[in-house]
């Protein structure tokens, strides 16, 4: 990038443990930390967060839109012209509303997700304690 793009702009990566979800020139970030929200323009000291769940807001170069991602827990890192955002999990829409059904739709897979598991867990439960009973035997595990 030119000397002069790069007082304008600044490169954000934002980091899921399986891929890169966004990977841009940006003009501006907002984020939300524990103290509460905050915005990053492209000359701001360099900075580190720690992230609450909330909305990433950001601004392409040379775009007048901003782009939305719901972020569970991360951590922020500016360092010069490079800001780094990692999270376990995060979901990116180009409007609000977009975005919350998208969000929707994930955590009602996440729900279903956790009722199989949680299912499959009392059947395992259920199978050990059975066998430990039949194990103890009419004596109860002691011998006679």
């Amino acid at each position: 990038m030119p000397a002069d793009r790069a007082a304008e702009s600044m490169h954000l990566k934002l980091l899921l443990p399986t891929r890169v979800l966004v990977d841009a020139e940006v003009s501006k970030v907002v984020a939300e930390a524990e103290d509460g929200s905050f915005c990053l323009l492209p000359r701001h000291i360099d900075f580190v967060a720690a992230l609450t769940p909330g909305i990433l807001i950001y601004q392409p170069a040379e775009a007048q839109d901003l782009r939305y991602v719901a972020i569970n827990r991360g951590t922020l890192v500016k360092c010069g012209e490079e800001v780094l955002v990692s999270t376990y999990d995060a979901m990116e829409g180009r409007d609000l509303p977009g975005l919350r059904e998208v969000v929707a739709q994930h955590y009602e897979s996440l729900d279903e997700q956790e009722r199989r598991t949680r299912s499959a867990l009392a059947r395992l439960e259920a199978g050990v304690l059975r066998r430990f009973m039949e194990s103890e035997g009419p004596t109860g595990g002691r011998s006679t």
